[in-house]
């Protein structure tokens, strides 16, 4: 691939084409909003999982260590 094929040939392309071209519009997303109950939910269930594997961990530690 040449520099020639990558430039923008601008006589190839008549203005009627760019009369046509699909509009696209761009919205900005909404900002995410979590309830309180929700987010304190998933914050406790995550440490509950947290401990739980620790405790585990350490469980299977000491069987390995008889």
């Amino acid at each position: 691939m040449t520099v020639e094929d990558v430039l923008y040939d601008a006589e190839a392309y008549a203005d009627d084409d760019l009369d046509n071209a699909d509009i696209v519009e761009w919205y900005e997303a909404r900002p995410v909003t979590v309830p309180t109950a929700v987010a304190t939910g998933a914050i406790v269930a995550a440490f509950a999982l947290g401990v739980l594997t620790a405790v585990g961990a350490l469980a299977l530690m000491g069987r390995l260590d008889d």
